[in-house]
């Protein structure tokens, strides 16, 4: 947070990898006095149970986490099962952004 602080255009926003870095982040900006989403909006990834929990409560990136496992269950068992007649197969799903507090403006 240090590092990404000391710009002088400081960021607006960030994106993190996952919802766990975005915890971090929050602590980071919490420790610097800064305020989501006044100072800084804050997005995570994968939705996890507690992003809703958290205050304020994260925005993140939902994949259909039950489907995604299940394509590859059923990939990794026709490459057992057919692996003479197995082609490569490429499944995507959309991914489903979950607006919460950590990006949504303050109302005055």
């Amino acid at each position: 947070m240090e590092t990404l602080l000391a710009y002088m255009q400081r960021p607006t926003a960030i994106f993190c990898a996952n919802d766990l870095l975005a915890l971090g982040v929050m602590r980071g900006l919490s420790q610097y006095g800064l305020s989501i989403p006044r100072d800084m909006a804050l997005v995570g990834y994968d939705d996890v149970e507690f992003a809703s929990m958290l205050s304020p409560a994260l925005t993140s990136v939902r994949q259909p986490k039950y489907q995604l496992g299940r394509a590859a269950a059923e990939l990794l068992l026709n490459e057992i099962n057919q692996a003479a007649e197995h082609q490569h197969t490429q499944i995507m799903y959309q991914p489903e952004l979950i607006v919460r507090a950590s990006t949504q403006p303050v109302a005055l």
